[in-house]
């Protein structure tokens, strides 16, 4: 049964490798078995982490990218092909988020969230997969979030470059799953990061969100393990099209409710 779980000898490329979830997805990766591409707007950036992925005994190729660059997307499958002669696993990690009322966003920070985290994806995912479908075989992960699903005050173009992620992700399922390519979405929850962490100073806002959270916490890096080697395996080969929420609950809308004992 552990077989189905183990990537040694599988090729990973997770984009936006500099910080936050993108480690903590190449770092599950490389435990389970995978050499890796990393990518960073900034190759500096990505100096520790490789040290890190290779301290594994897994080897990572560091690769400049961004992903509103088509010749960035194409040159990180052109030289992971010369490095290791196949891609596996692609984790669409690369995002980014502006937080303001609806009422005040410019049109210019529109198309930069949804240029990076919805065509930028898509793009990546095109690239990646037409050498895939040569080999017929492959596991795409598209990383959303919990507003995949529902909607949140003061980030209108994320949430709706997050739907857009699992619609996209869904019609790659639908026209890839012949060529043995499986395309999934993974949607953390609250966990913090550089991205997010200006809201983790509001200790009003972390209790209530904790509050919302059926399993009582916030998401800790481990917790996003299992999925991302669970979808990146061939534990999920029949499983395509989906989301997985790693979110303790939250989006099942909970509150918590004090509960009296009957007189």
């Amino acid at each position: 049964m552990q077989d189905l779980f183990d990537l040694s000898g599988k090729v990973a490329i997770v984009t936006g490798t500099s910080r936050g979830l993108g480690q903590y997805f190449g770092r599950a990766l490389a435990k389970a078995g995978a050499d890796l591409v990393i990518t960073s707007r900034e190759l500096a950036r990505l100096t520790e982490f490789k040290q890190e992925v290779e301290s594994l005994g897994r080897k990572a190729l560091p690769v400049e990218l961004d992903v509103l660059s088509q010749s960035d997307i194409e040159n990180m499958v052109r030289v992971t092909m010369k490095e290791y002669g196949k891609i596996d696993i692609l984790v669409n990690n690369a995002g980014l988020n502006i937080r303001h009322p609806s009422a005040e966003f410019r049109w210019e920070d529109w198309d930069t969230v949804l240029d990076t985290n919805l065509k930028g994806a898509f793009f990546c995912a095109q690239a990646v997969g037409k050498e895939m479908i040569k080999r017929n075989y492959g596991r795409i992960i598209n990383i959303g979030s919990c507003t995949c699903v529902f909607g949140m005050e003061g980030i209108a173009p994320y949430t709706a470059s997050r739907g857009g992620i699992l619609q996209v992700s869904r019609s790659l399922a639908a026209e890839w799953g012949r060529y043995g390519i499986t395309v999934n979405v993974l949607a953390p929850g609250w966990f913090k990061t550089a991205q997010n962490a200006v809201l983790y100073e509001n200790k009003e806002w972390v209790d209530y969100i904790t509050s919302r959270i059926p399993l009582n916490r916030l998401g800790q890096p481990h917790d996003l393990d299992g999925t991302v080697v669970f979808l990146a395996s061939d534990a999920s080969e029949y499983i395509t099209g989906q989301i997985i929420l790693v979110d303790g609950g939250f989006t099942t809308g909970a509150t918590k409710a004090i509960v009296r004992d009957k007189d």
